[in-house]
């Protein structure tokens, strides 16, 4: 008996290959028809949805929507994909690809699968890059610039649609036949079609079984039978028949107050969907707590696979897919190691590595001598390698998310309230100018608690952080990024970067001597053969350093959603983005991405537990002692 794998890993298909077709072991079905499975898809799928016409028809900023119940070798996809480039419109409108798969393809086998198809390879080359790790749960995948999106779920089907928002415009219903797997067609994920379906949409598939018919036309679509393909005499193609669907609405502008990492991050996530967006900031893009010369994209992945221990990891992932489209100019993927540094992470390692199980694309274990020769660095310990992550040059990365034609800047703008008036939200700074705009964010940082327009309190708190800057003689230049109780990374130039101090009652925003010594002092106790034997050891009194002021949440975990009014419901067009603390690296793109799709009303990236995460609710306080 096979056992399925610990969290968070799923067991991937079982294929066989017959003819150069890849059947799955496990329904004893072929993934695509024998006689021509992209003519298949183009016939099922992309004819009996009217994709091509109504592909044409997509607004300025906004979005079509196909939900899909397998997705197997991603065939369908690709597909629909070659024909949203060659009939969407020529503006800034987001294809949306829902899918869904239980038991998802190897990389290895997913390219030997769309290798037969020779037309699609541009687009195939692109999916292969960006797939994710074999682990459950939603993975977003932002293809073609920003012009596609993939929210691809492994897991199960029921699961997955319970968990997701979004509405479809279409609907692919694929899957092995109704005989061969029949979970994938009960009544219960019927009705899920229904609930992620609005007036209009249309669905397509295969089969003409008459109990998925019945069940369909219960659910509230209008079916009909038409020609199937090639060996397939009959399909079904159906429509959801309601009131007249909602017009799109003008996307109007959206100011977001705050220019680090996060709010670039948005604002420029936004733009290439089409949104105008009004950047204001009181310096400029990355000179906040975004401002440091090196930051590593690091998480610190829980001993249980929870909704917290998730969020991290499928933020760590989506970064890693996000910032490689700046390898070699502000992204450096060296690697990462997390060293078992003291006895207590040395147990906190072994216990992890006993309760789940990781693919070795995200992470493995390493002893002292593989760390040492890892990393470059002679270590006292092992620990768990990560060969996705490394360093970033943030506030350079900053400076280039915030240059796009629907971004404009408000720089050197001290902002100091914000009050909704007529639809808009006003947002009025400290010389008497006042910046009007549909839709508000408020990203900043630990500044944030003051320019919320709620009375009551959140738990919101500032953090002092102190970096050091080492001159580069004076230790040995590591490889790849190292984490314990301090961090390194490789040089930049003439200087490496470590820190940083953890001050909860300080507020000094100058580097002091004492910081930069516990800084020297954290990092050779976790690394007593770093410093160069040629070299003195720093002194502090001699170091270059940074403090910046990290924002944090009471639970340690980030903010991205609507405005709680204090009361019962969330204010409209209002939003938080903020609290991501010493991982704001890691957490910004994607918690940036969810946040766009909330306020575009775009199929969300993160499922419903992940969410409840984020909620600016769990903050609210009412009644608050100051000591």
């Amino acid at each position: 008996m096979t056992w399925p794998p610990l969290p968070p890993g799923i067991e991937p298909a079982e294929l066989a290959w017959h003819d150069g077709v890849p059947e799955s072991k496990r329904y004893g079905d072929v993934y695509f028809s024998r006689d021509n499975g992209l003519e298949e898809t183009r016939h099922v799928f992309l004819k009996h949805n009217q994709l091509p016409e109504r592909f044409s028809r997509v607004p300025e900023g906004g979005s079509f929507v196909i939900a899909e119940n397998g997705f197997g070798t991603g065939l369908n996809f690709l597909a629909a994909w070659q024909a949203w480039q060659s009939r969407a419109p020529a503006n800034n409108a987001t294809l949306h690809f829902v899918s869904v798969e239980r038991f998802p393809l190897t990389r290895e086998d997913l390219a030997r699968a769309l290798a037969l198809w020779p037309e699609l390879k541009v687009l195939a080359d692109e999916l292969l890059s960006h797939y994710p790790p074999l682990v459950r749960g939603a993975h977003r995948l932002v293809l073609a610039g920003g012009r596609v999106r993939l929210t691809l779920f492994f897991g199960d089907i029921n699961d997955a649609w319970q968990s997701l928002d979004f509405h479809a415009d279409a609907w692919f219903l694929d899957g092995f036949a109704p005989a061969r797997n029949p979970d994938m067609w009960l009544e219960t994920t019927i009705n899920q079609v229904r609930a992620h379906s609005k007036p209009g949409t249309t669905l397509a598939t295969f089969t003409s079984v008459g109990r998925i018919r019945r069940a369909l036309i219960d659910a509230g679509f209008r079916m009909e039978k038409t020609s199937g393909y090639g060996r397939k005499r009959e399909m079904l193609k159906g429509i959801l028949e309601a009131e007249e669907p909602a017009q799109p609405e003008d996307p109007g502008t959206i100011a977001i107050i705050g220019a680090g990492i996060a709010g670039c991050a948005l604002a420029r996530n936004l733009a290439e969907r089409g949104y105008p967006v009004k950047l204001i900031d009181t310096g400029g893009p990355g000179t906040g707590a975004s401002g440091n010369a090196q930051g590593a994209l690091y998480v610190k992945l829980g001993v249980e696979f929870n909704d917290q221990t998730e969020l991290a990891l499928s933020s760590l992932t989506f970064a890693q897919r996000f910032y490689a489209n700046w390898r070699g100019k502000h992204w450096h993927p060296t690697g990462l190691l997390q060293l078992a540094h003291s006895p207590q992470e040395e147990d906190r390692q072994k216990r992890f590595l006993q309760r789940n199980d990781y693919p070795r694309d995200i992470l493995w274990p390493v002893n002292r001598e593989q760390a040492s020769s890892i990393s470059g660095v002679p270590t006292e310990s092992g620990g768990l390698w990560f060969p996705g992550s490394g360093w970033l040059e943030p506030a350079n990365l900053c400076r280039e998310l915030a240059d796009h034609p629907l971004i404009s800047t408000e720089y050197h703008v001290k902002v100091k309230r914000l009050l909704p008036c007529n639809g808009k939200w006003h947002i009025s700074a400290d010389d008497g100018k006042t910046i009007a705009a549909d839709r508000a964010v408020i990203s900043s940082g630990h500044l944030s608690p003051g320019l919320i327009p709620v009375k009551g309190h959140f738990r919101l708190k500032a953090i002092r952080g102190q970096v050091s800057h080492l001159p580069a003689p004076a230790v040995i230049n590591p490889n790849a990024v190292i984490c314990g109780n301090r961090y390194l990374n490789p040089a930049l130039g003439d200087i490496a970067v470590t820190g940083a101090t953890f001050d909860l009652h300080d507020n000094n925003p100058l580097p002091t001597t004492e910081s930069h010594d516990e800084n020297i002092h954290e990092l050779g106790s976790m690394l007593p053969s770093l410093f160069s034997p040629r070299s003195d050891k720093p002194s502090g009194i001699d170091l270059d350093g940074r403090v910046a002021f990290r924002c944090t949440t009471h639970d340690y975990q980030p903010v991205a959603g609507p405005v709680f009014d204090g009361e019962s419901a969330n204010l409209d067009d209002l939003y938080l983005f903020t609290g991501l603390g010493s991982k704001g690296l890691t957490y910004a793109p994607l918690l940036a991405e969810y946040l766009a799709d909330q306020v575009t009303g775009q199929p969300a990236c993160l499922p419903a537990n992940l969410v409840r995460r984020l909620e600016t609710r769990r903050l609210y306080q009412t009644d608050v002692v100051v000591s």
